[in-house]
């Protein structure tokens, strides 16, 4: 599993009323899409990403997840650290991957930019998520590596 250099979340950043718990990837991927509708049902389609991002964040913390945002992933070539990384929208639990979208429809470029996170990361599972749907689910895609 790969080192990122982001600050983990941790129990002293949560209320004293939230507890996380330990949960499968496939639970926690539950959890983020309850989430995420939830998010989608209160907002509805048609806002900025990065109001999403916030929302969604603020819904899993909530939830008494683990929850990183804005993760620096690290690019290693050849041997070496190149000095760019990318930027994992959400990591929850340190094993689900969130990609947040708001866009018309997810390309193919958006399903390779997670696949490519997921490859780097050594993470199996990653979301990524359009919140430009009239109905969320039909923005709701699930990778596997």
């Amino acid at each position: 599993m790969v080192k990122f250099d982001y600050p983990v979340r941790t129990r002293a950043h949560l209320s004293q009323t939230t507890v996380m718990r330990q949960m499968s990837e496939n639970e926690t991927s539950g959890e983020i899409l309850d989430a995420a509708i939830e998010v989608h049902r209160t907002l509805g389609p048609g806002l900025l990403e990065s109001i999403y991002h916030s929302a969604l964040f603020h819904e899993l913390v909530l939830r008494g997840l683990n929850v990183r945002k804005e993760v620096r992933l690290p690019i290693q070539y050849k041997g070496i650290q190149l000095d760019g990384f990318l930027r994992i929208d959400l990591l929850v639990n340190d094993e689900v991957i969130v990609e947040i979208k708001s866009v018309k429809s997810i390309d193919e470029v958006h399903r390779a930019q997670i696949l490519t996170y997921l490859k780097l990361s050594k993470i199996r599972v990653g979301l990524l998520l359009n919140f430009n749907e009239r109905l969320l689910k039909n923005g709701v895609h699930r990778l596997v590596l």
